[in-house]
């Protein structure tokens, strides 16, 4: 099998680099501003969670960082080495090393392929030998809690979403991925099996040294796996920092807003919370200066007038407001 590595890593270098990212779609009526110059870091082994309302930019973020397609501008660098401008036959060296699991299990499967065939179709295309690539799928279908024997024969429409899930994650790893990107991955199964799905990508995580890019909606499921929390609206990260000190002390409105809608499972405790006020404006067609402030609480004259940047507040954290939320 051809060797996915271009470089010696280096430790202290974050696997990923992520600046300026822009994606944008063309549509009827005119442009769909998707993304506009997003810069992140994932570091070794650690969990940055992207979350957000739907329509966000979450998903197009991560579908550009594996060129789904490539994004319009920006640069993307992935263990030191530049990938919006590599080409594709070096590229194809790389991507194993970055591995994609979408939101909806089901129809990310070939329905017409055995399971077997599904996890080892990576494995195939970078040139592993046939006996290699049994073993490899056997070995990654008992991790991710599936017998072989059993299941490896059947196709994906004898499976439930949370099996289906699971091969998913059995197909991104059977390639031995240093980052695995999360779509959205638990949001179309059941409480009970979201639970399990977590369960399976921590102990996944903590077992191989992934470093995970997960990104959801619901910044419950985000704050019990991951380590830092970016937090996304309407195509800008407005607030970036470690998790528990997001969840504490958050410094941008949106986010605080987030936070507060978070239901608590005791029947004892009063609904409240800020409610965002409006609807989230159009993309194709964002708000000039800060994006939040038609739903802002806070807004003021400079909101509208100048586009506040990512600045940091503290050593772990940053915020994108003119005004934060800071003692």
């Amino acid at each position: 099998m051809t060797s996915a590595s271009t470089v010696d890593p280096e430790p202290s270098r974050p696997l990923l680099e992520v600046e300026d990212l822009v994606q944008s779609f063309r549509v009827p009526g005119g442009t769909v501003h998707a993304v506009s110059g997003v810069s992140f870091q994932v570091r070794r082994g650690e969990t940055l969670g992207l979350v957000g309302e739907s329509g966000c930019g979450k998903s197009s973020v991560a579908k550009a960082l594996v060129r789904l397609p490539a994004p319009k501008a920006g640069r993307i660098r992935f263990d030191g080495v530049e990938l919006t401008s590599m080409s594709f036959a070096r590229l194809r060296r790389v991507l194993p090393r970055m591995q994609i699991i979408f939101q909806d299990p089901i129809s990310a499967l070939n329905p017409r392929r055995r399971i077997r065939d599904v996890i080892a179709e990576g494995l195939t295309i970078h040139g592993m030998d046939a006996d290699g690539i049994a073993d490899r799928v056997d070995e990654t279908m008992r991790q991710v809690g599936l017998d072989p024997d059993l299941v490896a024969d059947r196709r994906p429409g004898e499976f439930s979403g949370g099996q289906c899930q699971r091969i998913a994650v059995a197909r991104a790893m059977a390639l031995h991925p240093d980052l695995l990107i999360c779509d959205e991955p638990v949001s179309a199964l059941d409480v009970s099996v979201q639970a399990q799905v977590l369960n399976l990508l921590e102990r996944m995580r903590a077992e191989r040294g992934l470093a995970m890019l997960f990104i959801s909606h619901d910044l419950a499921v985000v704050r019990n796996i991951s380590d830092r929390i970016a937090v996304m609206y309407l195509g800008k990260i407005v607030e970036i920092g470690d998790a528990d000190e997001v969840y504490r002390e958050p410094a941008h409105p949106y986010t605080r807003a987030l936070i507060e809608s978070v239901p608590v499972p005791d029947p004892a405790v009063a609904l409240g919370g800020r409610t965002l006020r409006g609807e989230l404006p159009s993309p194709l067609d964002p708000p000039r200066g800060c994006r939040f402030r038609t739903r802002c609480p806070l807004a003021r004259t400079t909101c509208a007038e100048i586009e506040p940047p990512l600045t940091r507040i503290s050593p772990n954290r940053s915020v994108s407001c003119h005004f934060p939320l800071v003692n």
